[in-house]
């Protein structure tokens, strides 16, 4: 059975402690589905005045992790297998949005794809694909 939003979020904040840093929010789950939010921090921002890649990189992986929570429930030791991103172009300086979607979720891994754009815009800052290996029950 999965975890709801709050549910996820608590879990995510206790086991990964950077995501309390990051003030990382959990805005929808449903089954095989997340949508994620990164405020913005002025510590984010690389030379250039971009959003960084590390950031933008985290959001992916989490709204991956966070929709296999939603799904599969309190799987803490799901890890991440693979991760690939595409930058696309230059985030605003606002919050990040990730939406994640498991693609195919099978016995030992999911696969999954995320969207990641700045807040208020329909346009792709970021594309994610990756996969999960999940523990053996």
């Amino acid at each position: 059975m999965g975890l709801c939003a709050s549910e996820v979020e608590k879990r995510i904040r206790e086991w990964v402690p950077m995501a309390e840093d990051i003030d990382l929010r959990i805005e929808e789950i449903r089954e095989n589905y997340s949508k994620i939010r990164i405020p913005f921090q002025d510590k984010a921002i690389r030379p250039g005045g971009t959003i960084s890649g590390p950031v933008m990189m985290t959001a992916g992986d989490t709204a991956m992790y966070a929709a296999i929570l939603g799904t599969l429930g309190e799987v803490a030791m799901a890890v991440t297998s693979n991760l690939n991103i595409n930058f696309l172009q230059r985030p605003a300086p606002c919050d990040l949005i990730a939406e994640g979607t498991i693609l195919k979720l099978g016995k030992r891994l999911a696969f999954c794809e995320v969207e990641i754009r700045s807040e208020g815009s329909d346009d792709l800052v970021a594309h994610v694909t990756g996969s999960y290996s999940l523990p053996v029950k």
